[in-house]
């Protein structure tokens, strides 16, 4: 068993599958969760732990700098697609609900998280920290939101845990739930550039995160309607991409 099941407690699922030593079950909606193809994770305790392992020290400078490059200013509307355990939804939170002196929130935006797994949404509610913050249950290709509901939408690391054919109509959902002149910031898995490195990571996270999708995310990006794109990359694991919706 890698290192990454027994920090999630082995309880990723995928939809309809059945994989090699059970890793990957069939998700079950009755659970409280989303019905969804794409792969979720439980525990999210020990998820927290092994990413902030995993970033060697640098989570929070990473993630703070996600934070900023979304563009989120005091009081606009925040959804962040693949929450998971809120770890980026309260860093939003603190720029789009700022708390003033006296503890009071000078401005009331919002942000809320969207997960497909109840297990980690249960986590990101017990340590949620803001008022300005909600979690739900929900699919990322298939958003139970008005059009043009957001004034950003993030995600990160979430769009490798859908299956290829998923991930545009993913970014296609992202578009529509986003006013137009709003901002899209997706964080993704950026792995070593050698060979050694990309097995290595695989050895202890599993096959899902070898693949760089820094080639194939502009595009469906762009597929999916946005437009002014702008990537990136932070040390040690991230890559990033900027659009907007015109």
């Amino acid at each position: 068993m890698k290192l990454a099941e027994r920090l999630h407690g082995a309880h990723a699922h995928r939809h309809g599958a059945h994989e090699q030593g059970g890793q990957f079950h069939r998700h079950d909606a009755s659970g409280g969760g989303a019905d969804t193809p794409g792969v979720t994770l439980e525990h999210g305790r020990r998820y927290d732990a092994f990413v902030d392992a995993f970033f060697f020290g640098r989570r929070s400078a990473v993630y703070n700098r996600l934070a900023e490059l979304s563009g989120a200013r005091p009081g606009d509307r925040v959804l962040d697609v693949g929450c998971g355990t809120g770890y980026f939804a309260q860093r939003l939170a603190r720029i789009v609900a700022p708390v003033g002196r006296g503890g009071t929130q000078s401005r009331q935006g919002s942000v809320t998280g969207v997960d497909a797994s109840a297990g980690m949404l249960e986590q990101a509610r017990r340590s949620a920290r803001s008022a300005a913050c909600e979690f739900v249950v929900g699919a990322a290709e298939r958003l139970e939101f008005a059009e043009g509901s957001f004034d950003i939408v993030t995600s990160s690391l979430m769009l490798h845990h859908l299956p290829p054919e998923l991930r545009a109509r993913a970014l296609v959902e992202m578009h529509r739930v986003l006013r137009p002149g709003g901002q899209l910031l997706i964080g993704e898995f950026r792995p070593p550039g050698t060979r050694f490195g990309r097995r290595l990571i695989a050895s202890v996270t599993g096959p899902a995160m070898r693949e760089d999708m820094r080639s194939a995310l502009p595009g469906l990006i762009r597929e999916a309607g946005f437009t002014d794109l702008r990537t990136g990359d932070l040390r040690p694991w991230i890559t990033y991409a900027r659009a907007a919706r015109q």
